[in-house]
């Protein structure tokens, strides 16, 4: 399948991370998914019952990042996609990529975070 319906650039303030200063104070994360998921139907109809609402998406994918404090990116990606799948049948596959702008690193960098990628159990 080659459907697919993305949300890129979700800024959310949260606070995840190892060091005591980022559990506390916190920081910005973007977030980009990419949902794999037939959209024949909607395509079809032009009825929103036949897809996935990007606003639901973005409602599950920030109450879930924000829902508890993460020491890593990887669990939060993976809290993220498994609550995606969960609340929309609909989305055979998605990916989850976590940029965290302002990650305590001592060098110059341009962007870091993690991507995965989760499928439907078949």
């Amino acid at each position: 399948m080659n459907d697919r319906i993305f949300l890129k650039g979700l800024l959310v303030h949260a606070h995840h991370g190892l060091l005591s200063h980022e559990s506390e104070v916190g920081q910005r994360f973007v977030i980009d998914l990419d949902m794999e998921i037939d959209l024949a139907r909607a395509a079809a109809s032009d009825h929103l019952a036949d897809t996935v609402s990007y606003a639901d998406v973005a409602e599950v994918t920030l109450s879930t990042f924000k829902a508890r404090n993460f020491k890593l990116l990887e669990a939060a990606a993976g809290a993220v996609a498994e609550a995606i799948l969960s609340a929309f049948p609909a989305i055979a596959a998605i990916t989850v990529t976590v940029h965290k702008p302002h990650a305590p690193i001592a060098a110059i960098f341009g962007d870091v975070g993690v991507t995965m990628t989760r499928r439907r159990a078949a």
